[in-house]
């Protein structure tokens, strides 16, 4: 991927409608619009995909703007444009962007069910920091690199173990979403980066790390990977069981580390 405008027009009529909404809401509180996730790294699939932005801000935002922002992502969400469905994001004063701190506020957070709320970045945010460096496109505002400090290996390898901690050891946050087929290929696909982030010390896209980890792992896991790699939404994948597995493999692997 070039850059922004992208090669998908419902993407940047969404992206442009957030972007026209988020600077009136805002004003002179608004410093920047950017994207990362797939976007960034060129392997966007429509059919999957989300729409990963974030905002920064100038400082933290008060309450009646929150609210505006909720209402205003609400009207997204229900307007006529399909891909405002598929937006997730955060909102994050420019002083807590430049490096991550667990003892940093809570933050404007858009799930993509449309979900609005205050959410502390867990430890996730260090890849996606580095992502946003390294990979962001500047929808509008100043280039990343000045706001974001560079992530070393170290950094992103105490990510994976934290986001290992925080999110994938049982019991698990809302564990009914591994009911959900895209869910457990998700979920296989980040055991995949994770294991490739804590082997090598860098980062690539979860497509590139299912290859890697196909060439490497051993049996149930290759096949599981494979298949959780060549899933289309629709056809299918119920593979619960294997997956739950597949993370103990991942944690067990982690161990003692984690």
């Amino acid at each position: 991927m070039s850059g922004y405008p992208l090669p998908y027009p419902g993407v940047n009529a969404a992206v442009n409608a957030l972007l026209a909404e988020v600077q009136t809401n805002l004003a002179d509180r608004f410093i920047g619009l950017y994207l990362h996730g797939s976007l960034a790294y060129g392997d966007f699939n429509p059919e999957t995909s989300d729409i990963d932005f974030l905002v920064v801000t100038d400082g933290p935002l008060p309450g009646a703007i929150f609210s505006a922002l909720k209402d205003m992502h609400a009207g997204l969400y229900a307007g006529g444009l399909a891909w405002s469905r598929r937006l997730e994001g955060a909102y994050i004063p420019k002083v807590n962007l430049r490096r991550h701190a667990a003892a940093n506020a809570p933050v404007p957070w858009l799930g993509v069910d449309g979900h609005f709320a205050w959410e502390k970045p867990g430890s996730d945010w260090i890849i996606q920091r580095w992502i946003l460096r390294e990979k962001g496109l500047v929808v509008c505002g100043p280039p990343l690199a000045g706001l974001i400090d560079p992530v070393s290996s170290a950094d992103l390898r105490q990510s994976v173990l934290g986001s290992l901690r925080e999110w994938w050891s049982p019991p698990f946050p809302s564990p009914e979403r591994f009911q959900n087929d895209d869910y457990q290929v998700y979920a296989i696909l980040t055991m995949c980066r994770s294991l490739y982030v804590l082997e090598h010390g860098s980062v690539v896209s979860k497509p590139e790390a299912a290859a890697w980890a196909i060439e490497r792992l051993a049996e149930p896991w290759r096949s599981l990977v494979s298949a959780a790699a060549a899933w289309k939404p629709g056809t299918g994948f119920n593979s619960q069981a294997a997956t739950l597995e597949f993370i103990r493999y991942t944690l067990t692997a982690c161990h003692p580390v984690i």
